[in-house]
């Protein structure tokens, strides 16, 4: 494997000018830029794409164009997904997705960040954190998951949301910063 991608999903500094990556990146692009030029018509050329793009998928799934990722190899997602228009997922770390997960328009997920000290920043160097979002979650439109996040199962992230912190099972929680709003009773 590729040093700095083992350093980079390993949430160490890594160089995201190296060459492997720089290639990966430009892989995913030219693979998410045919998906998105898709007709809706071609549901099956569109499952074929997302196929290549992704780490893993369940058999059942939608995301609507436009979608844009970085390398898309670190994204898994479950059965019964669907992710709605403009959505983007900055892919440096892994991103598990769990089972009947629904993603509103334009929500943005990054598991990249940078150092804090500037003179690491100004290096070139970059970090990333995983995320992982349980079963049964719907995370509304606009909302941003920021590095290292995990969302537990069956919650709901509110429209609008920055979530910086984890949120935990069976809670709906909102806001920027995202806090728990109410726990969610889910015994219907």
């Amino acid at each position: 494997m590729n040093k700095e991608l083992e350093n980079m999903i390993q949430g160490k500094l890594y160089r995201s000018g190296d060459p492997f990556l720089i290639q990966a990146r430009r892989n995913a692009r030219l693979l998410f830029e045919e998906y998105n030029k898709t007709s809706i018509d071609e549901f099956q050329k569109r499952k074929e794409i997302l196929k290549k793009l992704l780490g893993k998928t369940g058999e059942n799934f939608y995301i609507e164009p436009d979608f844009k990722v970085d390398y898309g190899f670190n994204i898994f997602i479950g059965e019964n997904f669907y992710m709605n228009y403009d959505c983007v997922i900055l892919d440096c770390s892994t991103v598990k997705i769990g089972d009947n997960v629904m993603f509103g328009p334009g929500v943005h997920i990054y598991t990249a960040y940078h150092p804090l000290e500037f003179k690491k920043r100004n290096s070139g160097y970059e970090l990333a954190a995983p995320i992982e979002i349980g079963d049964n979650v719907w995370i509304g439109g606009g909302a941003i998951i920021n590095p290292g996040i995990k969302i537990g199962n069956n919650s709901v992230i509110g429209s609008g949301s920055v979530v910086t912190k984890d949120i935990p099972d069976n809670v709906f929680a909102a806001g920027n910063p995202c806090k728990i709003i109410k726990d969610i009773k889910n015994d219907v």
